[in-house]
């Protein structure tokens, strides 16, 4: 499938809805995913996932050094195949199965847990801290899945900025150009940070009542949030892992020195009853994302579902 076919085929409200069936599919199985460093700061990404169905294979590569050029940073594809024959069913478009299935991880997580900070509250605003392909997708995502109304937008690359801003006001939604993400921290609900996570870029606290996505830092060496930050909302705030993956992946929250395996992830708020998963202090939500091949997975099943129900 092209990017386009592949885009069409994941919506996000759906995929999200997929995301949170899979959670709770005992036949899902996902091994460690390989990470093979490569010459010049490079990486191959090998990370496979099956279920009772289905098994899939990603393919991809991540070059930092292509920030900034007209060549992606994360290229490659996920094979589908059908288990019980052993055909393959599908190709799907690498990146952006990627960018599309961590925008619906995050807009699963806003569901679930940011209205018990942020109430409705669709107008917003929400910060986007990078307006790369990350950034164009949570926006996407938020105003698809909550309706979010207003944006503001912070990135290193004025360009990118106005991109973002401009396609934001084609969704509808009203715009902010910000120059201190920090500044702005303290006039938004809703964070999401989407950087290339080679430096501290967040060093304020975000208000009490926000949700923080984190999504930048995939890799124990990448980071965006500063330490100092990450262990002030471990004691006072509420940090939840997208899967256990993160005990090892999870940059901002190891570089804090926190022991990660102690936060609740998102299979734990899916499968506990909302009443006892309860947040332990008042201060804001910060839901770190690092990624995992489950998500694959159900975009995988996300695109045969679309598929069936089209004809």
């Amino acid at each position: 499938m092209t990017p386009h076919e592949t885009a069409e085929a994941l919506p996000y409200p759906m995929l999200a809805r997929c995301i949170e069936k899979l959670l709770t599919d005992k036949a899902v199985l996902v091994p460690a995913r390989l990470v093979q460093a490569l010459p010049g700061g490079a990486s191959l990404f090998v990370m496979p996932a099956h279920d009772a169905k289905f098994a899939i294979t990603k393919l991809l590569t991540f070059t930092p050094n292509n920030a900034g050029t007209d060549r992606a940073t994360i290229q490659g594809d996920i094979l589908v195949f059908e288990i019980a024959t052993g055909r393959r069913v599908n190709l799907l478009d690498g990146p952006t199965v990627t960018a599309r299935r961590t925008a619906a991880v995050s807009l699963l997580a806003a569901q679930k847990l940011g209205t018990r900070r942020t109430g409705s509250r669709p107008e917003g605003p929400m910060l986007i801290v990078g307006a790369g392909v990350q950034g164009r997708a949570h926006l996407e995502a938020f105003r698809g899945g909550l309706g979010i109304e207003e944006v503001w937008i912070h990135s290193r690359s004025p360009s990118s900025t106005m991109a973002l801003m401009a396609h934001a006001r084609t969704l509808g939604m009203r715009t902010k150009k910000v120059d201190d993400p920090n500044a702005a921290l303290s006039a938004c609900p809703y964070v999401i940070s989407t950087t290339p996570a080679q430096e501290v870029v967040l060093k304020a606290y975000p208000r009490d009542d926000a949700f923080v996505c984190a999504v930048g830092a995939f890799t124990p060496r990448m980071v965006e949030w500063e330490a100092s930050i990450c262990r002030r909302l471990a004691q006072n705030g509420n940090i939840f892992v997208d899967t256990r993956d993160a005990d090892h992946e999870a940059g901002d929250l190891l570089q804090a020195g926190l022991d990660v395996n102690h936060f609740p992830s998102l299979r734990d708020v899916i499968v506990q009853p909302a009443d006892t998963l309860a947040l332990k202090n008042d201060g804001p939500i910060f839901f770190k994302s690092c990624g995992w091949a489950g998500w694959d997975l159900a975009a995988a099943r996300c695109v045969q579902e679309k598929s069936l129900a089209t004809g």
